[in-house]
């Protein structure tokens, strides 16, 4: 069990520092994925707030058959689709805004030449299809094994595999299509 079931169980038998561990551990991956989905960062904002509230008011079983993560995510996922259907509106919001900039002064040509790769890598990413940018953000950014990217996203493990291999050699096409240069730093 990890820490995220051990401080909503703590939270369900009534000590609310279990919830507030919850929402700090989890609340920016949470809010990056679900701007995936809605490609404005203060709606997604917004939905984690909404998945959040929905674990204290409702207080939903954890069955405990994935991760917590996965758990959570799941049910943001489930929170950002309903409101995609009520409300198709959608805006985007530059990546650039999205982004701290963390530069060490030692560092800062080396820090400059990472953020302008990782910016180009989220401009190709806003290129693909939902399913490709979905399974790379949480494979590689939220760190979720296949089994469990297929739990958030409904799909079995081999689907998973699969859709990261398409959604891998498409993230590399268009990279290249925009000249982006493969080096070591």
């Amino acid at each position: 069990m990890d820490n995220g079931a051990a401080s909503y169980r703590r939270f369900l038998d009534g000590d609310d520092e279990g919830i507030a561990e919850i929402v700090r551990r989890y609340k920016d991956g949470l809010i990056l994925y679900l701007n995936g989905f809605v490609n404005n960062i203060y709606i997604a904002e917004e939905l984690a707030e909404d998945t959040f509230f929905r674990l204290i008011v409702k207080k939903p079983r954890f069955s405990g058959k994935s991760s917590f993560k996965t758990w959570l995510y799941a049910i943001g996922r489930n929170i950002a689709v309903d409101h995609i259907r009520r409300d198709s509106r959608f805006s985007s919001v530059p990546i650039e805004d999205m982004e701290a900039y963390l530069i060490d002064e030692a560092g800062l040509e080396h820090a400059y030449i990472q953020e302008e790769r990782r910016i180009v890598l989220h401009k190709a990413l806003e290129k693909l299809p939902s399913d490709y940018q979905q399974v790379l953000w949480l494979v590689y950014f939220e760190d979720l094994s296949n089994e469990e990217t297929g739990t958030v996203m409904r799909k079995s493990a081999r689907q998973i595999r699969n859709l990261l291999y398409r959604a891998k050699q498409s993230l590399k096409a268009v990279l290249e299509r925009e000249g982006f240069v493969y080096e070591e730093l």
